[in-house]
């Protein structure tokens, strides 16, 4: 046997000596952490939702690595990960600390300040105002008060501290609950109570029902009446709901008694260390103290059972293999990737253009002020009076505009059920021009009926089902069955056998599975249920729950089913055991699942298999109608399964058998040898029939559908089905309109091939594009920008045989080519990379689990709540958004014109026009409320935007938020400063030393009357805000007598000259916005206007 790197741990898990051997290295040993920190180098920590580690390209993996990372492996080398060997025996020792604590923190005391404050000025925007604060510790520099520039900084940097502080205390105490939790340990001295963090390699465990299993163990035993076997839920590792089967070993199930594992010499030989969910290898041996003989069994997936998943039956013992950072669990946490909306970079774009024209400012005002000796001091002087153009409360405000826009969707009824996962891209969801769907669970329900089989010479479909059922009664009852019956009896009975499915009985309160928590008997079958229970089946596959359950309608009904067996009832009510030799379930990889099952009264062989039709065609024998009939049911929109078997000889069985358990014992290479040796009988398989179930549409899938394209919105369909199902689906919800034209791309082999059907696309680039994965892989390969470009052209494209990959790679060319934002949708942990990859990610809760849902930046529970979603509230976050930032843009753009203006009056002085704590008021309690009521702004009804769905499509010309509307708003705020600054000097030409209450007072009335003008529909939080800061202004006139001579304040001049003022900077605008309305209103005020004409139409017709 190979040298294994070898780990002795006690059963009291005490033992500190705990070491890995690295294989060959006699001598040499390392520690468990070193061992652990190599382990942890080879494996890369990738998102937690990926299935097949294949399905991430080599520049995904360089992207995703961190700059420590990179550095680290400049100087360290990694060094490889090695098998283990674990042995299991009775020594006492010292137990290691926290060997097994989980840590979901992002910092520690020590590290969360230099990490929050290195975050927060990694921003330019923070970065620049703290070298403006900075710059006041400088006496030629100093400008105003100290915290005039300080407080604002100190403000918005501890308003994020705050909330990284509340987020990082909340996941400690949730950590601390876990990893507190009590289980027990066996050790010579019997069970000892250990807490989950304390937990060590070698340990064995005790864990009961709805327990959460504490780390990567091996189940080793299970409790009596569950006979070997237990259900575990994995919804919280990978998201799917449905229970997994995992089973114990035979030797040890057959133990009396759970002590006798310490003393029955029991060594694992395990794989290296990976973080692949669905795969498993390794070598359990024993020598039993009475027999100097050693016994080995193979270890695979079915015999594990990770971390953080929860035991659904009985109790079970298992052995910890891996713990903490090295469980399979950690392995697929990682920080997802930040994504930064289409708003926040068009205005980190406006913001540089700010900070350039500040500069050219000051360097112009330095200019009309003359080059003296100490010019480059007046020059920062003028860029540190200049700096309020950029405000300081922009990305506050927007950051909580986003929060309260979450906060609405959440609350919204007619999507109950949703939720925003990533509060940092509302606005994503009001330019979306492309949208990327999963089909099955998504545009269909992922709820399989049963529709149609096909025997060769006869189909029967649902309606028919009790014809099959007299028929197979006929058959079990009649001395001389038919010939004819006898192939439908085989049919039936292979879809009972053939299958991963177990029974369950389902109560009022809860599910129990069959032979669980039943001592009195040892076999409750289907016929002895009583009225208060009810047979259902759990199963991972919807489509086989489908086919046992008609199976069950005709008469022949899965009634139990454990590792080693499966009983059916007859349609003559009679039992039918069968024994289960080999199972080999349904990879994406393999596309078919096999079972080999003995006949207990017969003991006949039968080898059954069934999957998809292209691959079963190559291993049943000849036929000629299989291709047609499932290209038929195909187009009928049924998905396909090709059933077959084959009799194996005991001669052929015996040889099998002995070679696959020889293959099993590998633990390199033990798929590669496993599947040659199931290959090998794989061949010259008797066709029994092909099958057809129904995946129906989602609710409103159609409407849905059509008003998303009115909306401008291209939907393409990304499936792993066939080509004739998914133009089928794609037909029958309207993707694809009735009379729109289809273009197939063949399969192709070469480039030459490639070239001619692009240049046929070319000339019918008004056609909807289908094609498959093979397909677009050459496309893509050979003329990747060619056929972006053209698919971009069609209406439509919907790609079949679709793997997490090829959608992924869809979703980026997508946002490169086109460098638009493309929303992806899906429910299934296959779709879970296209959902990461797109601008704004949707997952839907459905029957395949939570894998999307809890991945993606938006979570839904049906497909038709996309179009609320994105045409109600996807408009309403970017125009909100977009009017919010530009308005606080303006606020600090008025207020730089008006101390431009000032400077120039004063012979270019470098003075402030305000100081102290008018400055910090100006941008809080004066201002800020009214300007971020823009928030919960709407210019139209959820109704009419989703009736007249074509607003949407306005948005995507991206004139909400431009260029151009910058510069509107940056003459609209050099007029107005202009306007205050000199009609103060001009009015009060007598009194200026009051010039900063007329100018402010002016000023903050003007900015409480544009928030009234921009502000699209009043609403009451827009008007108590107003007059509460009103209010608020007023009192601080009294209180703060430093700033405002009160008895100036009072006087009739001071009042009816500020009035002018404030009317003269605002009345024109108004005018003019008013004539503009009239002469090219806006699309929603058209609309308004023909939605009211309507509604009196319908009073007059009433009266």
């Amino acid at each position: 046997m190979a040298n294994f790197p070898t780990l002795s741990l006690g059963s009291a898990p005490w033992s500190t000596s705990h070491r890995y051997t690295a294989v060959g290295s006699g001598s040499r040993k390392e520690s468990y952490e070193d061992s652990l920190l190599s382990s942890l180098d080879e494996v890369s920590l990738l998102s937690d939702t990926e299935h097949d580690e294949s399905d991430i390209s080599k520049t995904d993996k360089q992207r995703k690595e961190s700059f420590y990372a990179r550095l680290r492996g400049l100087f360290i080398k990694p060094k490889p990960s090695l098998p283990r060997t674990i042995t299991v025996s009775d020594s006492i020792g010292k137990r290691p600390v926290k060997n097994n604590r989980i840590s979901n923190q992002k910092y520690s005391i020590i590290s969360f300040l230099p990490k929050v404050l290195f975050q927060q000025f990694k921003v330019f925007l923070n970065l620049y105002f703290l070298v403006i604060a900075c710059s006041q510790v400088v006496p030629q520099l100093k400008i105003g008060y100290w915290y005039t520039y300080w407080a604002p900084l100190m403000f918005v940097v501890s308003v994020t501290m705050c909330r990284e502080l509340y987020d990082d205390v909340k996941r400690y105490f949730r950590d601390k609950v876990i990893n507190g939790q009590k289980y027990s340990v066996l050790t010579s001295d019997g069970f000892t109570v250990v807490t989950s963090e304390n937990l060590s390699v070698g340990d064995i465990v005790l864990v009961h029902k709805d327990q959460r299993i504490p780390a990567d163990m091996i189940l080793l035993r299970t409790s009596a009446n569950n006979k070997g076997s237990c259900f575990i839920k994995t919804d919280q590792l990978d998201g799917e709901t449905d229970w997994k089967l995992r089973t114990s070993l035979p030797l040890l199930q057959e133990l009396q008694s759970d002590e006798e594992l310490l003393t029955c010499g029991i060594k694992l030989n395990i794989e290296p260390l990976q973080k692949d969910l669905y795969s498993f290898s390794g070598r359990l041996s024993m020598t039993p103290r009475e027999s100097d003989t050693g016994i080995e069994e193979p270890l695979s997936l079915v015999n594990t059972l990770w971390a953080n998943t929860v035991l659904a039956t009985g109790s079970i013992v298992g052995l910890v293999i891996y713990v903490g950072k090295e469980t399979r669990s950690v392995l697929h946490t990682s920080t997802p990737r930040a994504k930064t909306g289409l708003v926040d970079r068009e205005i980190n774009n406006l913001t540089k253009v700010l900070f350039l024209s500040m500069m050219i400012l000051a360097v112009i005002i330095l200019s009309l002020k003359g080059f003296s000796s100490y010019w480059f001091v007046y020059l920062l002087r003028y860029v540190i009076l200049f700096s309020y153009i950029i405000p300081i409360s922009l990305r506050v405000n927007l950051d909580m505009g986003k929060l309260v826009y979450s906060w609405i969707i959440q609350r919204d009824s007619n999507i109950a059920g949703n939720l925003v996962r990533n509060s940092t891209i509302p606005e994503e969801l009001g330019r979306i021009e492309y949208l990327l769907s999963d089909k099955t669970g998504t545009l269909t329900k992922n709820e399989m009926v049963f529709k149609k089989i096909h025997l060769g010479s006869i189909s029967y479909t649902s309606e028919s089902s009790d014809e099959v059922r007299r028929l197979l009664s006929a058959y079990y009852t009649s001395h001389s069955p038919q010939a004819t019956n006898e192939l439908l009896v085989d049919c039936v009975l292979a879809l009972a056998l053939c299958h991963n499915v177990t029974p369950v009985l389902e109560d009022a309160d809860k599910n129990n599975e069959l032979d669980k928590d039943d001592e009195e008997e040892e076999v409750l079958l289907y016929s002895k249920c009583n009225e208060t229970k009810t047979l259902s089946f759990q199963a991972s596959s919807p489509d086989e729950i489908a086919l046992v359950e008609w199976a069950k309608k005709v008469g022949m009904v899965l009634t139990s089913r454990d590792t080693n067996s499966i009983q059916i009832e007859l349609p003559d009510h009679s039992i039918a055991s069968y024994d289960i030799c080999h199972l080999f379930p349904f990879t994406s990889e393999r596309k078919r699942m096999g079972i080999i099952v003995k006949n207990s009264r017969t003991n006949a062989v039968t080898f059954y298999m069934k999957g998809a039709d292209n691959v079963m065609s190559t291993m049943i024998e000849y036929s000629d109608w299989l291709t047609e009939e499932c290209g038929n049911m195909a187009r009928e929109g049924l998905r396909t399964l090709v059933v077959g078997k084959k009799h194996l000889s005991v001669e052929q069985f015996n040889t099998f058998d002995t070679r696959y358990k020889q293959a099993q014992l590998n633990i390199s290479d033990r798929e590669a040898a496993t599947a040659s040796v199931i290959e090998s009988i794989e061949n010259n398989l008797e066709l029994l029939c092909v099958t057809g179930v129904e995946d129906s549409l989602q609710t409103d899938v159609r409407p849905t559908l059509e008003l998303l394209r009115n909306a401008g919105i291209k939907v393409w369909m990304l499936t792993g089905d066939k080509l004739e199902t998914a133009t089928s689906i794609a037909l029958s919800s309207r993707l694809i309109a009735r009379n729109q034209p289809i273009f197939t791309l063949p399969e192709v082999s070469s480039r030459g091939d490639v070239h001619a059907q692009l240049n046929q696309l070319r000339k019918k680039n008004d056609s909807s594009l289908i094609i498959s994965g093979h397909g677009l892989e050459l496309c893509l390969q050979h003329y990747e920008t060619e056929f972006i470009e053209l698919a971009c052209q069609c209406p439509t494209v919907v790609c079949c045989r679709c793997s997490p990959t090829h959608k992924s790679t869809v979703v980026q060319l997508l946002k490169t080519y086109t460098r638009k934002p493309v929303c992806a949708i899906g429910d299934g942990g296959n779709d879970v990379s296209m959902i990461q990859a797109a601008n704004a990610g949707i997952g839907i809760a459905g029957k395949e689990g939570l894998q999307a849902s809890l991945a993606a930046d938006f979570s839904l529970t049906q497909f038709s709540h996309i179009s609320r979603l994105l045409v109600w509230h996807g408009r309403n976050c970017y125009k909100r958004s977009a009017s919010l930032s530009q308005f606080v843009i303006h606020r600090g753009l008025i207020i730089t014109a008006m101390q431009v203006v000032f400077s120039a009056i004063f012979y270019y002085a470098a003075l402030s026009l305000y100081e102290g704590i008018l400055m910090i008021g100006y941008a809080t309690v004066y201002t800020m409320a009214p300007v971020f009521s823009l928030v919960l702004d709407e210019d139209v009804s959820s109704d009419v935007a989703l009736t007249y769905p074509e607003l949407y499509q306005e948005l995507m010309k991206g004139r909400v938020l431009s260029l151009k509307t910058f510069f509107i708003w940056v003459l609209i705020s050099v007029y107005q400063g202009g306007v205050i600054m000199l009609l103060g000097f001009w009015l009060f030409d007598s009194q200026l030393i009051h010039v900063v209450s007329i100018t402010f007072t002016a000023l903050i009335l003007t900015e409480l009357l544009m928030v009234a003008l921009t502000i699209r529909t009043w609403h009451l939080v827009m008007i108590i805000s107003e007059l509460i800061t009103i209010a608020i202004y007023v009192s601080s006139l009294v209180l703060l007598k430093d700033y405002f001579d009160g008895k100036f304040l009072l006087s009739f001049d001071f009042v009816w000259k500020t009035m002018l003022i404030t009317a003269l900077s605002c009345l024109p605008l108004l005018v003019l916005k008013i004539g503009y309305r009239k002469c090219a209103p806006p699309s929603y005020a058209k609309l308004l206007k023909q939605n009211s004409m309507f509604r009196n139409c319908c009073r007059f017709s009433c009266y």
